[in-house]
């Protein structure tokens, strides 16, 4: 039963486009790279607000986040 050979994967390929069509992949396609690209933007997006509220400590200090929250 071993791996399959390039030419069974270009058979599926074919199968495929022949079944769904080329617009209606190349619409899937679409979609699916718009909501990789939201994704990673968000998780910049959150990177950087996580940055913004909790600054990171200046060096030679040994305050904690919670001696500066009750000060």
């Amino acid at each position: 039963m071993g791996s399959f050979s390039i030419w069974h994967w270009l058979i599926v390929l074919v199968i495929v486009a022949l079944v769904f069509g080329t617009k209606r992949l190349r619409n899937i396609g679409e979609d699916v790279g718009s909501a990789i690209k939201g994704f990673r933007k968000g998780m910049q997006d959150g990177d950087a607000q996580q940055l913004k509220a909790d600054p990171p400590a200046q060096p030679g200090t040994t305050e904690t986040k919670s001696e500066r929250d009750s000060v």
